[in-house]
């Protein structure tokens, strides 16, 4: 079985066919081909369907994340050997759920940076269930999130923040008197909260981290949902055309946010767990250990749990 057999496999799966893989690979069709069949006889099973070329036999389903898995790991082998070859220093990977690229990493990756100036980084946003593949894939050494995907046994879990979860709709919404009490005397329009059941007639926004509602009474507003977005800009476009509420983790909400608010959510009260984790049982680099060890350090001196 030879390293480029097991490329041209993938191209095929990812351009959705031989000739198009053939362009990508800058090789005939028939070379792509004749690859292919090398591999599925060294494999002894069929690999594409029989009419179809680009449609996975059950037997290459099950190949194909070990063969992205292996490639993933041999490019990043390629990548560093190439870096201490070129006197780069080292380089570490990073996946991270985007309110913490926007509110926390700036100020560790500021100080890291100062530290280790000939560390090269490279930051990959996604969302929390992303983060967990990219991890467990090989993509990345490190990783920053809430990590409700992954088995415990398969990392090395460290606690940063809990972070609560609150209801974001416009500030002129009616939501955001109800949770206030009224102004009596000396006392102050401190926002108090709101309860899930205040919610339930309004239309909702399902994002990502609505799935910090399953398994509560509050599941009840992602069974009705009106709008599902996977995209935060696209999510408060939604929400400042006054088009429905969501609820976000805190740190998910914006500091500076003229025309929306967020508020308490004090039933259920839910908190999402972020933390960074790595994998268990598996060493990362000297230049990845001291960016772990950096970013604990630095909640621990500048954020409250």
């Amino acid at each position: 079985m030879k390293l480029q057999q097991l490329r041209h496999f993938l191209y095929v799966v990812e351009e959705g066919g031989f000739r198009a893989a053939a362009n990508r690979a800058n090789r005939s069709q028939a070379a792509i081909s004749a690859s292919t069949k090398e591999l599925e006889k060294t494999l002894g099973q069929a690999l594409f369907e029989t009419g179809n070329n680009a449609l996975l036999t059950p037997f290459g389903e099950s190949c194909l994340p070990k063969v992205e898995q292996f490639l993933n790991a041999y490019n990043l082998l390629q990548e560093d050997l190439k870096a201490c070859a070129s006197g780069n220093k080292g380089k570490i990977r990073i996946a991270s759920v985007p309110s913490l690229v926007t509110k926390l990493l700036p100020s560790v990756l500021g100080e890291y940076s100062k530290r280790y100036p000939d560390i090269e980084i490279v930051l990959i946003d996604d969302n929390s269930v992303g983060v967990a593949k990219r991890l467990l894939s090989g993509e990345v050494d490190l990783a920053l999130g809430n990590c409700t995907s992954i088995a415990q046994e398969d990392i090395d879990f460290t606690l940063l923040l809990s972070d609560p979860v609150g209801v974001v709709c416009l500030s002129s919404s009616p939501l955001n008197a109800l949770s206030k009490p009224l102004a009596t005397g000396t006392t102050t329009n401190k926002a108090l909260g709101l309860q899930w059941q205040q919610l339930v007639d309004l239309p909702f926004i399902y994002n990502g981290t609505c799935r910090l509602l399953e398994n509560t009474p509050a599941e009840v507003l992602n069974r009705q949902a009106r709008y599902t977005v996977e995209n935060i800009t696209s999510l408060f476009s939604l929400l400042r055309h006054d088009l429905g509420i969501t609820t976000l983790p805190k740190l998910a909400f914006p500091a500076n946010e003229p025309e929306l608010v967020w508020i308490d959510l004090l039933e259920p009260c839910l908190v999402r767990q972020i933390g960074i984790f790595k994998l268990a049982n598996k060493s990362v680099s000297p230049a990845a250990q001291a960016f772990y060890k950096l970013c604990i350090e630095h909640v621990q001196e500048n954020y409250l749990l």
